[in-house]
């Protein structure tokens, strides 16, 4: 997997010089291609993008790591592209019916999609009703990732992994866990998590990472799977019991992996935008162009390792490769876990 560099230029192809009979040709075909476009998305000439307000559709509720990066990039992203950009919300099913949504929208570049992996991988994998394919929607940029820690509150009695886990044996399927969605990375990691230790776990999903980590807090689940940034977040009020990660939490160095203390489990989460499939390249390339120059912005990158989450650059061939890449994996991971 390849990353681009934060500080690399990123160049748009020449256009040719041409005259003005084959321009009114060339608009013509252009036409054509944009009504008729198929396939990763055909070339959209001169046409101007945006030309209207556009909108950001997050697939969870407001509050949660993918709002809070979202309303982070809005004011960079308006001013790159020059249109007034609109944080919308179609929560629920795990992220599923806010990509279900973006896989039917006008291909034209005006909507864009929050896109958790691999959430976005798994859905369709798990859930056939999903109401999606994950080449539905195609990659514009990857801009982030975070690693997910399994978290109890600070008066809890669990002290660490192991008394969490013998307790979980002890008294089975009496040890909650809150978590953002349905067949998402944070559930495949409860499930993963009994599978390697023997525990009977009870995982409660929830609509995004905000309600996940309000019920956790307000005492309703016992614990919550959550990723680094809501970890540094409520850092204060919670104990992190393992991250799920190679390394350690560079924020909490004295927090063990879950490889550690035995167990192999990685789970991490990136955060990225796509498009519906068949919207014209151009337009994508101008969407990536937007998203690569706000992820350059120091102050954009210096916030993300504040507050524990890496900063990412992929291009959109980067990222649809990476996708690709995720499928595979996941793929042998669920047969695993169904097994």
């Amino acid at each position: 997997m390849t990353v681009a560099e934060m500080g690399g230029a990123y160049t748009v192809p020449k256009r040719l010089g041409i005259s003005c009979f084959a321009l009114c040709l060339l608009s013509l075909v252009t036409l054509v291609a944009v009504g008729c476009g198929s396939g990763q998305g055909g070339s959209s000439g001169d046409v101007r993008f945006p030309s209207r307000d556009l909108t950001y559709l997050i697939p969870y509720d407001p509050g949660g790591p993918s709002d809070r990066e979202a309303r982070r990039q809005q004011p960079l992203l308006e001013k790159y592209l020059g249109r007034r950009v609109i944080i919308d919300y179609k929560p629920g099913a795990g992220g599923a019916l806010g990509w279900a949504e973006a896989s039917r929208a006008n291909p034209d570049g005006h909507l864009f999609v929050n896109v958790r992996l691999p959430h976005f991988v798994l859905q369709p994998m798990l859930q056939p009703e999903a109401g999606y394919q994950t080449d539905d929607l195609r990659m514009v940029v990857i801009f982030q990732r975070a690693p997910i820690g399994l978290l109890v509150k600070k008066d809890s009695p669990y002290q660490d992994l192991d008394a969490f886990l013998r307790a979980a044996k002890e008294k089975p399927g009496s040890i909650s866990i809150s978590g953002s969605g349905s067949f998402t990375p944070y559930h495949l990691t409860a499930l993963r998590l009994e599978k390697l230790s023997g525990a009977k776990l009870k995982y409660v999903p929830f609509n995004g990472g905000a309600p996940a980590m309000t019920a956790f807090l307000g005492g309703h689940t016992t614990a919550t799977l959550a990723t680094s940034d809501e970890i540094i977040k409520y850092q204060d009020d919670i104990r992190v019991l393992a991250i799920a990660d190679e390394t350690r939490f560079a924020l909490m160095p004295d927090v063990p992996t879950f490889k550690e203390l035995g167990y192999d489990l990685i789970s991490v989460v990136d955060s990225g935008v796509a498009v519906p499939i068949g919207t014209p390249d151009e337009i994508v390339r101008r969407l990536e162009e937007a998203f690569l120059n706000v992820m350059r912005d120091s102050s954009i990158q210096e916030a993300m390792k504040r507050e524990g989450s890496t900063p990412l650059a992929m291009d959109s061939t980067e990222a649809s490769d990476y996708v690709a890449e995720l499928e595979a994996a996941y793929k042998a991971l669920v047969d695993e876990v169904k097994q």
